[in-house]
């Protein structure tokens, strides 16, 4: 009798199986754990992630978001529209929700909120009980990110001791808590940016029209391209300066986050072919000239991890 052929697996199989495998370590040892979702890229492929993991069961965790209140609209719609489709639960809590209890306060009201949103996820996680936040950072994102453990251990404060992590030997992982404190818990750890998109292409998964080309209205400012005059629930955002000319640009988002700080790439990439192509030849890091507050911020993402960022 002819044995069957092993299947070969490529690297997005190994990848997948890995990322499958934390989850339900996740879910096998906290008692009450959460996934972020946002409505960008990644937070989308964890979803997919979740889906192989857990259906046609429920998720055993709710879904949740930390929302500046300047998040570009149409990320918001997808987040909505997405998490409705997928019969799950998704809670929302606000940066702005914060600012009105007094536990955030901007230096100026044209501050970037993404470093506040600690302040709001600490809250959140006191609120309900989360013992594990899973979330879709990745190692090649940003150096501080690259020395994050796969569990990343918080203590009962919220804070990240990068010098204080627990060993990952043989792809055993330890997620387990005293009360009060915290895992941050990353499956797509090992992915690159092209992963992800390699990973889109291949499940066929639907995203925010704001990653691909599209036109939109920009100033050039310290050498990055800024969106202007957007549009949100409490006013227009990034009003152009009086020395600032606008132009309408071909631009698309390699990552999204809070408007304030978060720069579009000149691109004609308007479909995932092209995406992986201009992604595949690019010389410069997702987050290097597209997120402004990794430039601008008076606090490294290492201190803002340590005071409980993402």
């Amino acid at each position: 009798m002819t044995k069957p052929t092993p299947k070969i697996l490529s690297h997005l199989d190994w990848l997948e199986a890995e990322a499958i495998h934390i989850m339900r370590e996740v879910a096998g040892q906290c008692s009450a754990p959460v996934l972020l979702f946002s409505g960008g890229k990644d937070s989308i492929c964890m979803l997919r992630l979740a889906e192989k993991a857990f259906r046609p069961g429920r998720f055993p965790f709710p879904l949740l978001h930390i929302d500046t209140g300047h998040n570009y609209r149409e990320v918001i719609d997808f987040r909505d529209r997405h998490a409705a489709a997928l019969g799950e639960r998704l809670i929302v809590r606000s940066v702005e929700d914060s600012m009105q209890r007094g536990t955030v306060v901007l230096k100026h009201p044209g501050e970037p909120r993404n470093r506040h949103q600690s302040v709001t996820l600490l809250e959140a996680i006191e609120e309900f009980g989360f013992d594990c936040c899973i979330g879709g950072a990745r190692r090649d994102e940003e150096k501080a990110r690259a020395k994050e453990r796969i569990m990343s251990f918080r203590d009962e404060f919220g804070q990240w001791d990068p010098k204080n992590q627990r060993p990952e030997l043989w792809n055993l992982y330890n997620a387990r808590t005293h009360k009060g404190e915290n895992i941050r818990a990353f499956p797509i750890s090992n992915w690159t940016e092209l992963d992800v998109w390699q990973y889109i292409e291949r499940e066929k998964l639907a995203l925010p029209g704001i990653y691909f080309a599209h036109v939109r209205p920009v100033v050039i400012r310290q050498g990055a391209i800024v969106p202007v005059n957007v549009p949100t629930p409490g006013g227009i955002l990034n009003v152009p300066k009086p020395d600032e000319k606008v132009i309408d640009l071909q631009v698309r988002f390699r990552t999204v986050g809070d408007i304030t700080c978060t720069a579009p790439v000149e691109s004609d990439a308007d479909s995932i072919e092209k995406i992986l192509l201009e992604t595949a030849t690019t010389t410069i890091t997702e987050r290097g000239a597209t997120r402004l507050d990794d430039q601008t911020s008076d606090a490294s993402m290492e201190q803002r991890k340590k005071e409980g960022y993402f």
